[in-house]
């Protein structure tokens, strides 16, 4: 019998996120130079931080490429961050190899169909509540926030949560 998402929590030792659709809201500004801004949710930044701190794995795998959000996923701590990823399966699978990750204690956040055959490969699929259609019949668990508004924050925290491990981050020394 397959597990439930809500079992699956308890496994979890490892986040991996789209960045565009999914830290992001999908859109893009850009500027006159052809500069493209993008906009991340702070609380979607400090659940990551908080998650790594804990000891959880944070890794980001992206087709997209910007230095700029390189620069604030680093300032996050976070140091797997593969961009301009044109093969994400290729990605996830050096990457659960050089950590000897079991890829069914990983949960993957996409968006939008490059996220697809990966989020077959991973024990818990996930994704915001605005993504296509396609990625929300393979997630076993669907945010309620869209992407860029909270749904990174939403699904670490229901990690930590379970695994008791939200309550005892905030022991003070994280104020």
């Amino acid at each position: 019998m397959a597990k439930s998402y809500k079992e699956i929590l308890n496994e979890i030792t490892t986040f991996i996120f789209d960045i565009d659709g999914v830290l992001t809201d999908s859109s893009v500004h850009i500027t006159p130079e052809g500069e493209m801004l993008r906009i991340m949710h702070i609380r979607d930044g400090f659940a990551m931080k908080a998650a790594i701190e804990s000891g959880y794995k944070v890794c980001i795998i992206s087709g997209g490429s910007n230095e700029g959000v390189r620069i604030r996923l680093q300032n996050l701590g976070i140091t797997d961050i593969h961009l301009g990823s044109s093969d994400k399966v290729k990605t996830f699978k050096e990457y659960v190899e050089i950590y000897n990750i079991n890829s069914g204690h990983v949960l993957y956040m996409g968006d939008d169909i490059p996220d697809y055959h990966v989020m077959q490969l991973v024990g818990l699929p996930t994704c915001p509540q605005d993504a296509v259609a396609e990625i929300k019949t393979i997630s076993k668990y669907i945010s309620h926030k869209n992407g860029g508004k909270g749904a990174v924050r939403e699904v670490i925290e229901q990690v930590m949560k379970v695994q008791g491990k939200w309550n005892t981050y905030f022991d003070g020394k994280h104020d």
